[in-house]
């Protein structure tokens, strides 16, 4: 049964405009997935790959890995970086490669950031992982592979202190997906998502702040999707934090700095919908590594997030 009510879901994906990037509970320590001009923010070679298991208990549940890399160029006013994703949801897979270039505007304790993303990204079907109780013949096709190139956009405005972004994602809307459905051609088109964040630290006292940040994400046809995060960080050293997410969950998340350059995160999704009886949550784990590639302009590999 559990099988069905996935699949069917997944149809329903494939057929309307539905939100398809992946899901992140740590958006706020990686942004680069969500706006290219996150690129060279921290001043460092930053390092970042996270691994989310979403709906655990659930066969076919979608399981996403990504990993990315981003640094600042000696002019210290251009920001590149790299990621990769695969993200597989029952007999799906997509898949991408993105580039980044940022050119940042320098103002005295700030910086302003406009970034471009482009690559390539592939969509693989495969009707031999669907599972029925009894023969389905509704898709012709049994294995259907698509590539596609694509491009994103993003503003980031950002100090030691606070920052805001926005961003649109997809922008070619290209073809994706692609099925036979009772001898119809279907079509799945990439939609355009557009991200806006922002987030503010709070000194409480010599070793404490308060990091309260937000994320609300909106694509045409679907519901507009917000996150709500409040954090403590002791001592620059230790995170921990909740979020509230408006499809009905709570995220329990933290991150440890094991040294100057390494740091490891973990958060849990617990749901209040419909899915809470039939999951275990999900559960994300992230790994960082920042390199200072170009110790003698260095003046801190930190900023805020």
């Amino acid at each position: 049964m559990k099988k069905i009510i996935l699949f069917a879901a997944l149809l329903m994906g494939m057929t309307a405009y539905a939100q398809q990037d992946p899901l992140f509970s740590q958006y706020m320590f990686n942004k680069l997935l969500l706006n290219p001009g996150y690129a060279g923010s921290k001043e460092v070679l930053s390092i970042d790959a996270l691994d989310r298991f979403q709906w655990v208990g659930i066969e076919g549940a979608p399981r996403t890995f990504t990993f990315g890399a981003h640094t600042a160029l000696p002019n210290n006013k251009v920001g590149v970086g790299l990621y990769a994703y695969r993200d597989v949801l029952g007999p799906t897979i997509n898949q991408g490669l993105m580039g980044s270039y940022a050119y940042r505007i320098l103002f005295p304790n700030s910086k302003l950031s406009f970034g471009l993303q482009f690559g390539f990204k592939s969509f693989v079907y495969d009707r031999s992982k669907v599972n029925t109780l009894e023969p389905d013949f509704t898709f012709d096709q049994a294995y259907v592979q698509r590539y596609t190139p694509d491009a994103n956009f993003g503003i980031y405005y950002y100090s030691n202190k606070f920052f805001i972004g926005l961003s649109s994602k997809q922008l070619f809307q290209n073809e994706y997906g692609y099925v036979m459905v009772n001898g119809t051609s279907t079509y799945t088109r990439l939609m355009r998502h557009f991200y806006g964040m922002a987030g503010v630290a709070i000194p409480i006292s010599e070793y404490v702040s308060l990091r309260p940040s937000f994320m609300a994400k909106f694509v045409k046809n679907a519901p507009l999707q917000l996150d709500a995060n409040v954090s403590l960080v002791f001592n620059d050293q230790f995170w921990i934090g909740m979020s509230y997410r408006t499809e009905k969950a709570i995220i329990f998340l933290t991150e440890f700095r094991i040294t100057e350059k390494l740091r490891v995160g973990y958060s849990f999704d617990m749901y209040l919908n419909e899915l809470q009886p039939h999951n275990k949550g999900s559960h994300e784990i992230r790994l960082g590594l920042d390199i200072e590639l170009f110790q003698s302009r260095m003046l801190t590999p930190r900023y805020f997030f």
